[in-house]
């Protein structure tokens, strides 16, 4: 399946089509490996909370590009199913941080192991220069999106917003 052709020297906007693509089509492999019992949006708080440890629901709120209560209410879901635990700030006993349980590390293992298997089934079947070019590429691409995910969410100093 060719995706779309490139010029020599690929432009942001081509690639990006080919990425939304590729997005796609993990999209419906990762299909086949179910996120029971947790929602899509359930997964995202795992993802961030894994990366983020011992952060408040304010800052998890921002990195979601979602409201407090909404984040709230996945956070309370998540800890009634044992994926989440609340504590306590050292530093302020009236903010609560947010964690990953053990419980919450061993689905998120579980299910990384089982999108990688589809995946590798996939990779085999390209030539082993296209997976390196792609390996490269993909590192890349990691490197600037948690770029820029932590560039949109650093305090502009401007104002205060409240839960």
């Amino acid at each position: 399946m060719m995706v779309t052709a490139f010029s020599p020297r690929p432009e942001p906007y081509e690639v990006a089509r080919v990425t939304s693509t590729a997005a796609e089509l993990l999209e419906v492999l990762w299909g086949r490996a179910t996120t029971a019992p947790v929602s899509a949006s359930q997964l995202r708080v795992l993802l961030v909370l894994e990366h983020e440890r011992g952060i408040n629901l304010r800052t998890l709120a921002d990195l979601l590009a979602s409201t407090p209560p909404s984040t709230s209410r996945l956070c309370d879901r998540l800890q009634a199913a044992g994926f989440v635990e609340r504590a306590e700030s050292p530093a302020d006993r009236r903010e609560v941080r947010l964690h990953l349980s053990s419980r919450g590390r061993a689905f998120l293992a579980d299910l990384r192991a089982r999108r990688e298997r589809t995946l590798q089934a996939v990779l085999e079947q390209m030539p082993a220069a296209k997976r390196a070019a792609l390996r490269e590429g993909l590192e890349a691409f990691c490197d600037a999106v948690d770029a820029q995910i932590r560039d949109d969410v650093r305090p502009s100093g401007s104002g205060s917003r409240t839960a």
